[in-house]
């Protein structure tokens, strides 16, 4: 084979990869990241946000893919009203400043079809952190009511909370936060 031919085939197989890719857009009503922290070793206090939007590109075929998520960082929820307001405050979250927390990730890692973690930065108070997410469950279906593809996946990590400067009432709450996210993302058209 020439080495002109040799160029072509490749360059037609990275297009024909590019191309297999899909966007999913995340379900807002389908995906809530929440997170548990340690108070004081007598109880754990666990919250969530309600507010949720971003993209999921996907190649199950090169095993490849990025995820960019935005959260609302004022949709913050501990069921606790008290509790919502001051985390919303510039003691903790200061949303007013900050009113986003994203995570964004270009590096997808699969064990044969099984996608099993997504490496990734978080980004709280402005910044940004490294994040590995461990993909616990994952998987698309069509969906019998969208009558279109649907992704969901179950991931979980850990950090610390006072590496991103939200360092209240430390160390009464523990700096270790665990974070569980639950996602469904549908085929864009």
């Amino acid at each position: 084979m020439k080495l002109s031919h040799l160029i072509v085939a490749v360059l037609a197989a990275g297009a024909t990869s590019a191309y297999a890719a899909d966007t999913y857009n995340i379900d807002p009503t389908h995906t809530y990241p929440s997170f548990e922290a340690d108070h004081m070793g007598l109880s754990v206090w666990r919250g969530k946000f309600d507010k949720t939007s971003g993209t999921v590109t996907l190649d199950r075929a090169a095993k490849t893919g990025t995820l960019d998520i935005k959260i609302d960082a004022a949709s913050i929820d501990f069921g606790f009203d008290k509790m919502n307001t001051h985390a919303r405050s510039d003691a903790m979250f200061n949303v007013e400043k900050f009113p986003s927390v994203s995570y964004k990730s270009r590096s997808f890692t699969f064990v044969g079809d099984k996608l099993v973690s997504v490496d990734g930065e978080l980004t709280l108070l402005g910044v940004t952190k490294p994040v590995q997410l461990t993909v616990n469950k994952f998987r698309c279906i069509m969906h019998p009511r969208l009558k279109r593809e649907v992704c969901g996946a179950d991931a979980t990590a850990e950090f610390k909370r006072t590496d991103f400067g939200l360092n209240y009432a430390t160390p009464a709450f523990a700096p270790e936060v665990k974070l569980a996210i639950q996602v469904e993302a549908i085929k864009a058209d």
